[in-house]
């Protein structure tokens, strides 16, 4: 039987460049646990920030602190890199400003990266969120809309309010479930606990971590058939850092709120695979793991068959961490950043653009993958080395256009 050919692209000089070392502060998990456990020795802390807003933009300063971007001054301050974001938020910031906004270009602009400050991606993020939500109701017709992308508002009162504590409260009999919110209480002081925005003892992280259980503890109640489970706090984390950085104030104020909405409508295309019972079924976490290794045997069979076959790493050592918390635990705070720009910007959902991203990121370390074992390849794939997410983003790209021919 004759082998199948590698793609002649996948013999490209991208990836020939020496593969960087592995970063052991990835954490390792298990299909079973999620969420990563604080190690002894913390590494410093370091803070992904919203960096200085370009020449000739005038901005209202952000009333919260300011944090400093883990990838280094290098290469904030690199010319092409600094002239590629002021050019591409100058596009998103003419397009925000027209009265019809054009989506189909909005989200081509928003995919390549969202420049920080100035308010742009919680607007975009906000927006993309509200759109489908109205394309699913039958609301959006066309690839334009009118408004600013806010989310909507409604007060309530406090006998109503979800996490009232009074005697007559139907709310008041969820507080009895005292297991589940100390496993809430848990996680959220495990939220990153190398960014001074979710941790520490200052009264503002402090503040940050009861948002994030309030949203945690609403959305454990609203769905009894999940609740919680853990490493949501994982994927609740970027929403509510990006929407609380808002530089429109008024908007920051809202960030619990917008977090909550926001993070029900995400994970309703992720719901089941957080549900034990449909593990399973076609819809499960298992079914979107066998999804991924189909992709990986369309598009590279050789290292496919070297990872399943000849080194018999099974896919959910590795894959289950990376679908379930949207790869926020592969790659460093910023880079998340990034690759959710992507992923909020497809304009088929997140789900299948998800998916060709792990298989880029297998691909990516191919070389690597064929030369290992099952011992060291389990141990770099559960702790993906650093790469250049743009490239990364590109790879994924090529596989969706391959995929459609």
């Amino acid at each position: 039987m004759m082998k199948a050919r590698v793609p002649e692209w996948l013999n490209s000089t991208l990836w020939s460049s020496k593969s960087p070392p592995v970063d052991e502060r990835l954490h390792q998990c298990s299909p079973k646990s999620s969420t990563p456990t604080i190690s002894a020795a913390e590494p410093p802390r370091v803070e992904p920030p919203l960096p200085q807003p370009p020449p000739k933009l005038i901005i209202q300063e952000p009333s919260t602190p300011q944090m400093t971007d883990p990838r280094g001054d290098d290469h904030r301050n690199s010319p092409s890199s600094l002239t590629e974001d002021i050019s591409r938020q100058t596009q998103l910031l003419a397009e925000l400003s027209k009265k019809t906004i054009d989506m189909h270009e909005l989200r081509r602009l928003a995919s390549q990266g969202i420049p920080d400050g100035v308010g742009i991606r919680p607007t975009i993020w906000k927006s993309e969120v509200t759109r489908r939500i109205e394309k699913s109701a039958g609301i959006e017709n066309n690839e334009s809309c009118e408004g600013s992308g806010l989310l909507p508002r409604s007060e309530i009162t406090h006998g109503e309010h979800p996490l009232s504590l009074g005697k007559t409260s139907i709310w008041n009999q969820f507080f009895q479930d005292t297991e589940i919110i100390e496993q809430i209480d848990r996680d959220v002081r495990r939220t990153h606990p190398d960014m001074h925005f979710f941790s520490g003892d200052s009264s503002f992280a402090n503040s940050n971590q009861e948002a994030l259980r309030n949203i945690l503890i609403l959305f454990a109640k609203l769905n009894p058939g999940i609740r919680y489970v853990q490493g949501m706090n994982e994927v609740l984390a970027p929403l509510f850092y990006v929407f609380k950085n808002d530089s429109d104030e008024k908007n920051a104020a809202s960030a619990e709120a917008d977090a909550f909405f926001c993070f029900v409508e995400l994970l309703s295309g992720f719901r089941d695979h957080f549900c034990q019972q449909l593990d399973n079924s076609v819809v499960g976490i298992r079914s979107t793991i066998t999804k991924l290794s189909q992709l990986l045997k369309e598009h590279d069979e050789e290292l496919w068959r070297h990872l399943e076959v000849t080194s018999k790493v099974n896919p959910q050592f590795y894959a289950f961490r990376w679908i379930t918390l949207l790869l926020t635990q592969e790659f460093n705070f910023a880079d998340s950043l990034h690759i959710w720009d992507t992923l909020l910007s497809d304009p088929e959902g997140p789900q299948d653009t998800l998916l060709r991203i792990c298989c880029a990121m297998l691909i990516l370390i191919r070389r690597r993958l064929l030369a290992g074992d099952f011992t060291s390849n389990l141990k770099l794939l559960q702790n993906y080395p650093s790469t250049n997410i743009s490239h990364l983003l590109y790879v994924a790209d090529k596989l969706r256009v391959k995929s459609t021919r």
